[in-house]
C-alpha cells in the first residue's frame, strides 16, 4: 500500500480544496454555499489520506478500490490484531481455538445484528468463508487448503482443514470481512467481485449517509453490539472522509482545524505544523512504521540475476541521506533483514553482524571487482564480465516527490560505485502495468504492510511459482526452491510457536543476505497528523491511546476502529 498527496492540477485541485472545506460550522439540515451539507462540527470527524478519486464502490471485496470506512466502519472482522502488541482481540467472535491440529473452531457472540435488524449467525461466517471458492475473491487461495466450513449451531464455526497454514490462517481471521447471506445470497460471481454494493449494510458502528465527488460521509447507528458487549462506543457522530487534495491545502487544513486527521505524507510536518499538529511520537521519527520500503531489481535481467551485483547495489546506496535529507527524519532506516520493528524478536542479529550491509561505495566497488565488472573504457561505469554495458534504470511513480527525491539518491550512490543507475519517473498506473509484467529493471516497492507475523514478508519476498503477471509479491522475479520451502515451513508454524518461527526466519536471513533478491531502505511512515481543536485525546507514545492513529484501508482491523472510541471532544 502507498499513501501519500500529489498535486493536483488546475481546476480539480480548486474544486476539491473549496469542497474540503465545507460542512465545518453548520445546523443540522442547513446547507452550505456549494450546496453541501452542514453537519455540526463538534460532532463531526474530518479525515483525509485514503481517498484517491469519488467513492465509487462500497464492497468490502474489493480492496484496493472500496470507500474509505467500507471495511472497518461498517464490516467487521471476527477479530482484530493488535501489531503494537502483538495480539488478537476477539471481535465479531468471542472465541476461537485448534482443537485439533486440523479443526478450529469459532465462538460467535450472541446479540449482533446487522443494521437492517436482522440476526447474525455462523450462517452468515460459513457463507463468506465459502465465497472464497469463488476464483475472483482475493481470498480464493484459502481453499486449497481448507477442506470444510460448517455451522455446528447459530454461534458456532468449525473449519476443518487438509493443510493447516497457521500464518495465513492468523492473518486471514482479521483481514476478513463478514457479509450478511441474506443479502448476498444469490449474487452471480460478478457482483460479488465488483459489484458497487451502493446500499451496505454491516455490522460495524456507522451506516452509509451520503457521499459526493470529493467525499464519503458516515452516520452512528444506534444499536452497535460493542456498546453492551465491550463497553465501547464511537465518539463522533459522523466521519467525513475527504478525497485527497494537494500537500499545502491539506497541511493548511490540519493546522487551521478544518481536517481533523490526514493520514498522508505532509512533507516538513515536524517544521511546518508547530504546535498545532499532533504526531504519534513528538520527536524523530514522529511517525509510526508501516512497512518497509524496496529496491527490487528484476532478477530475469542481466546483471541483476547476479547476487554479487545485487550486494555491491545494497552497499552503494545511502539511506542516511534518504532518511535525514528526503525525509527530515520523518521515517527510520530499515534493519538489514527489512523486518519490521514490531518484528525484531524475529532479527538474527548475530547474522546481521556478519552477513548484513550498509553504506560503503569501496566495498561496493570491491564486489564489483571481484565479480568481473570494470570500467574498460574509461567512462566511469563498470562493464558486464563479457564487456557489455551497463545501463539501469529506477522508476517510481510521478508526483510521489519522496521517492523520487529518494531515487536520485539512489542513483547517485550507484553512479559514484560505478553502477550506471538513472531515474524515470512513469505514471502510477503505467508503472504498476511495467511492474506487474516484469517491464522493468528497478523499482521501488512497499507492498506489505504491518501484520501477526513476519511470514507476511517473507511470502512478499520468495513466493514460488512465478506468474506472468506478478500482482503483489515476488515483483523480483527471483526463484529460490529453498527460499519458498522454507516460507510454507513457516506457514505451517503455529502463530505461538515463536521459538520455530526465529528458528526458520534465521534461515530465510541467511538466504537473504546470501542472495540479496530485495534490498531494505527505510520503513515507511504510517503518516498520521492530527488537529486536537474538536477532537483530542489522539493515539500517542506518550498518552494512555497506542492504537493505530490512521483510516487507511487494512488498518481498521488493526485496532485503529478504537481510536475512534477513545476520541475526546475537545468542548470537555
Amino acid at each position: 500500500m502507498r499513501n501519500r498527496l500529489t498535486y493536483i492540477a488546475g481546476a480539480l485541485a480548486v474544486a476539491l480544496t473549496a469542497a474540503a472545506c465545507t460542512g465545518n460550522g453548520g445546523g443540522d439540515s442547513d446547507d452550505d454555499s456549494d450546496g453541501a451539507q452542514a453537519y455540526p462540527r463538534e460532532e463531526t470527524l474530518y479525515t483525509s489520506g485514503a481517498q484517491w478519486g469519488p467513492p465509487s464502490t462500497w464492497n468490502p471485496l474489493m480492496l484496493g478500490q472500496l470507500a474509505t470506512g467500507t471495511v472497518g466502519l461498517v464490516y467487521e472482522p471476527l477479530f482484530l490484531y493488535d501489531p503494537l502488541k502483538g495480539q488478537y482481540r476477539p471481535w465479531l467472535a468471542e472465541s476461537g481455538e485448534w482443537t485439533g491440529e486440523d479443526v478450529y473452531e469459532i465462538t460467535l457472540r450472541e446479540g449482533v445484528e446487522w443494521s437492517d435488524g436482522e440476526a447474525f449467525t455462523a450462517e452468515d461466517v460459513v457463507f463468506t468463508t465459502e465465497l472464497g471458492q469463488m476464483e475472483t475473491v482475493h481470498y480464493h487461495d484459502v481453499w486449497e487448503w481448507l477442506d470444510s466450513v460448517e455451522a455446528v449451531d447459530e454461534h458456532t464455526v468449525r473449519f476443518t482443514f487438509s493443510d493447516p497454514r497457521y500464518q495465513e490462517w492468523g492473518r486471514w481471521i482479521y483481514r476478513t470481512s463478514i457479509l450478511p447471506h441474506h443479502l448476498w445470497e444469490g449474487r452471480s460471481e460478478e457482483e460479488v467481485t465488483s459489484g458497487a454494493n451502493e446500499n451496505p449494510v454491516g455490522t460495524g458502528p456507522y451506516v452509509y449517509e451520503d457521499h459526493d465527488q470529493d467525499r464519503m460521509i458516515w452516520a452512528k447507528r444506534d444499536g452497535w453490539w460493542a456498546e453492551e458487549a465491550l463497553g465501547l462506543e464511537v465518539q463522533p457522530n459522523y466521519v467525513i472522509d475527504l478525497v485527497n487534495s494537494s500537500n499545502e491545502t491539506a497541511l493548511n487544513q490540519v493546522m487551521q482545524g478544518d481536517l481533523d486527521l490526514s493520514n498522508n505524507f505532509l512533507p516538513n510536518i515536524a517544521e511546518k505544523g508547530g504546535d498545532e499538529v499532533h504526531t504519534y511520537y513528538s520527536g524523530p521519527p514522529y511517525m509510526l512504521s508501516a512497512n518497509t520500503s524496496w529496491l527490487v531489481m528484476n532478477t530475469t535481467k542481466q546483471p541483476m540475476d547476479d547476487a554479487q551485483f545485487r550486494k555491491a547495489m545494497a552497499h552503494a546506496i545511502d539511506v542516511d541521506q534518504i532518511v535525514n535529507g528526503v525525509y527530515s527524519q520523518l521515517v527510520q532506516k530499515a534493519s538489514p533483514t527489512g523486518l519490521l520493528p514490531m518484528w525484531e524478536q524475529y532479527i538474527d542479529n548475530s547474522l546481521v553482524e556478519q552477513m548484513g550491509f550498509g553504506y560503503d561505495p569501496e566495498r561496493a566497488k570491491e564486489l564489483l571487482a571481484g565479480a568481473g565488472y570494470e570500467d574498460t573504457n574509461d567512462d566511469g561505469f563498470v562493464e558486464s564480465p563479457e564487456g557489455d554495458p551497463i545501463e539501469l534504470t529506477l522508476i517510481v511513480p510521478s508526483g510521489w516527490t519522496d521517492w523520487m527525491e529518494a531515487a536520485r539518491v539512489i542513483s547517485e550512490g550507484a553512479q559514484a560505485a560505478g553502477i550506471n543507475v538513472t531515474t524515470e519517473f512513469p505514471e502510477q498506473s503505467a508503472l504498476i502495468e511495467r511492474r506487474n509484467s516484469g517491464d522493468y529493471e528497478i523499482v521501488i516497492n512497499n507492498e506489505r504492510q504491518m501484520s501477526n507475523s513476519p511470514w507476511t514478508y517473507y511470502e512478499y519476498m520468495f513466493q514460488l511459482p512465478i506468474k506472468d503477471s506478478q500482482d503483489t509479491v515476488n515483483f523480483g522475479r527471483y526463484e529460490n526452491e529453498e527460499a519458498w520451502e522454507l516460507v510454507e515451513e513457516l506457514n505451517r508454524v503455529s502463530v505461538d510457536d515463536t521459538e520455530t518461527m526465529r528458528a526458520i526466519t534465521s534461515q530465510l536471513q541467511e538466504i537473504h543476505f546470501e542472495e540479496m533478491p530485495l534490498i531494505p531502505l527505510w520503513y515507511n511512515g504510517l503518516w498520521s497528523q492530527a488537529n486536537e481543536s474538536t477532537w483530542t485525546n489522539w493515539p500517542s507514545a506518550q498518552g494512555d491511546s497506542h492504537y493505530i492513529p490512521t483510516t487507511w484501508n487494512g488498518y481498521f482491523q488493526l485496532g485503529s476502529i478504537l481510536m475512534l472510541t477513545e476520541l475526546e471532544p475537545a468542548s470537555e
